[in-house]
């Protein structure tokens, strides 16, 4: 019998099966918010869905209002959790310091060195985790009578992490005992090299370890493979705070001179919050605690740093994640950038007014050429992402500032919304420095690990969202190609789901009061891994626009709803893109995805909202 033929212009219908089988894989395919499948800005919207029930029991039992019950719900947070979540003390979350491996050892050679009178330098990474570790050994030792000397890397002649000539240095200044904080969990080669300069070391980090400890008296590392603390979730600040706990247990213990009346670490943990957030540690269990009693600690304004750092920005209350995020953390990792990296743990730790103010006022001024500078490289690499089909992105250019291209890759990433890695290089002829930024559900770090293995580059890794490497440039383009080939699969995988956008709840225009943000603050923090509330509102115009920042970077724009109510809004960011044009024409009507924030900028605080997306209505 004779197979029917197929018309050539009509392609054989479905089976039942195959047709059922795509069916059912539609039907299980989260549906899009609002039916928002693809913003202006190429992103899906998604509903983060709640239990009503454990919501409701969160109302009732802790007297919340509903829209915050709803959201601790739709975090996760559970019945067992959310007493500590609402209210996480010190007392509760303190972990015990003897169940970090070597943290007994380390308290043991702090304590020996402080008695002694020993010499004792720290080594720290020249961002703001590495400045606010530095800054708490410093002060803690100043209260017992004892100088530390703080030795911090160049970025561009020494690199990350301790160095043979970091140490040789130390030695010939008679250091005895050196701590490495932020860092040198991995540093075998220069530990080895202490020890045989004769050094006690003591490493106080929170990287991740593949391998065995380095060579040195103590390793206290809560991501060692032997650890069993539980709580490599920590920053280095927050290791170096549970580090002091110990030495001042140990201080006791022996009754050391002055251990009844040792330095109150609980002063320290503005320093130890402001590690926490800009390091994007989880705001989740310890880190909680750390945050929202750091927080009260910045509020007293006690630390003469902060206080000058947050003046100069035009912040004389800083109270936030915010202020610890976007306020005072760049401008401290300003120096670490394109100045000189040991501005960070001096302002930290001087309990001088007048110096503090110098130091603050010089990093104020670094902090806006880093912008400006910033901004030159991210426009340029933006044209250069443009002209490269391939899905990831490997970039660069001698000419632009090691210390600034993370910055830019991670800009650059939210725009493109690809794997981005963005080169530079500490001068004319030297290997490119790179640094890249992933994508939800894209390992980065472990196809620059191959990468490395394969010996495209010099050296290379990370975690999944993040990675580091040097290269000769005359690689980067087979580098390209290999890490296109290499994580394409994964970039598939991940689809449109990489990019989504968790909306909680439709909110209107007249909801957005300080009535709501009073209701969101009794859950907060917020930070990593307890995101900042997202609302979407339906079908809004915009009635005023302008471009604001340099060279209209951002948009501040007023929506309207179609009852007439109105709403100052921001959205950053936005300039050349499809979201800020739309904003800017006033043209048309749009489901905006936002933030809810309290403006305390005026005299008079305020709701405000910052615009996260747009899609057309």
């Amino acid at each position: 019998m004779a197979t029917p033929a197929t018309t050539p212009d009509k392609a054989p219908d479905k089976t039942p099966d195959k047709a059922q089988a795509d069916k059912a894989q539609a039907d299980a395919k989260p549906r899009a918010f609002l039916g928002v499948s693809r913003s202006l800005s190429g992103r899906v919207w998604r509903h983060r869905e709640a239990d009503t029930a454990l919501a409701e029991d969160h109302r009732r039992k802790y007297g919340l209002p509903e829209i915050a019950a709803r959201l601790l719900a739709a975090r996760g947070v559970t019945r067992e959790d959310a007493p500590l979540f609402l209210k996480p003390t010190l007392k509760d979350l303190f972990p015990d310091p003897s169940s970090f491996m070597d943290m007994d050892k380390a308290a043991t050679a702090i304590e020996d060195a402080i008695v002694s009178g020993q010499k004792t330098a720290v080594i720290a990474d020249y961002d703001v985790d590495g400045g606010t570790s530095a800054a708490q050994l410093v002060r803690y030792f100043r209260a017992r009578g004892r100088e530390l000397r703080v030795y911090v890397p160049d970025r561009l002649t020494e690199g990350y992490g301790p160095s043979n000539q970091a140490f040789d240095t130390l030695k010939a200044e008679g250091a005895e005992l050196v701590i490495t904080v932020d860092c040198g969990a991995a540093a075998e080669g220069p530990l080895n090299h202490a020890a045989e300069l004769g050094l006690k070391l003591v490493v106080l980090d929170h990287h991740l370890m593949h391998g065995p400890p380095p060579k040195a008296h103590a390793c206290v590392n809560p991501n060692r493979p032997d650890d069993r603390s539980g709580q490599g979730h920590l920053t280095a600040a927050g290791v170096v705070l549970v580090a002091l706990a110990a030495v001042s247990r140990e201080a006791r213990k022996r009754g050391s001179i002055g251990s009844n009346n040792l330095p109150d670490l609980r002063e320290m943990l503005d320093l130890a919050a402001l590690g926490t957030v800009c390091d994007v540690a989880p705001l989740t269990g310890f880190n909680r605690a750390i945050v929202t009693q750091g927080l009260k600690v910045l509020r007293n304004g006690k630390n003469p740093g902060l206080a000058a750092l947050a003046r100069n920005a035009g912040r004389t209350e800083p109270a936030s994640v915010y202020d610890l995020g976007f306020i005072l953390g760049p401008r401290i990792n300003a120096g670490g950038r394109i100045g000189d990296p040991s501005l960070a743990p001096r302002l930290l730790a001087t309990d001088d007014s007048a110096e503090a103010d110098e130091i603050a006022a010089l990093l104020e001024d670094l902090n806006a050429e880093r912008r400006k500078r910033e901004a030159e490289i991210l426009l340029e690499a933006e044209g250069m992402a443009a002209a490269d089909p391939r899905p990831v992105v490997v970039i660069g250019a001698p000419k632009w500032h090691p210390g600034l291209i993370g910055i830019v890759a991670g800009r650059l990433k939210e725009k493109v919304l690809k794997p981005v890695i963005v080169l530079g290089a500490a001068g004319e002829g030297e290997p490119a420095k790179g640094s890249g930024r992933s994508i939800p559900g894209v390992n980065l770090g472990r196809a620059v690990a191959a990468a490395t293995k394969a010996g495209l580059t010099l050296a290379g890794g990370g975690h999944a969202m993040a990675a580091g490497l040097s290269i000769e440039w005359d690689k980067v383009e087979a580098l390209k190609d290999f890490l296109s080939a290499e994580l394409q699969p994964e970039i598939d995988a991940a689809g449109d789901e990489a990019h989504a956008i968790s909306i909680d709840a439709v909110g209107a225009l007249p909801a957005f009061d300080l009535a709501l943000c009073d209701a969101l603050d009794q859950i907060g923090p917020y930070g990593q891994g307890h995101p900042q509330p997202i609302f979407a509102v339906p079908d809004l115009r915009v009635s005023y626009a302008r471009a604001m920042g340099q060279d209209g970077a951002h948009v501040r724009c007023v929506l309207e709803d179609a009852r007439g109510a109105r709403l100052r809004a921001v959205a950053f960011r936005v300039g050349g893109t499809a979201t800020g044009e739309a904003l800017l024409s006033g043209r048309g009507a749009y489901h905006v995805a936002v933030r809810v924030k309290r403006d305390t900028f005026l005299a008079e605080p305020r709701a405000e909202i910052e615009i996260i997306d747009v899609a057309a209505a």
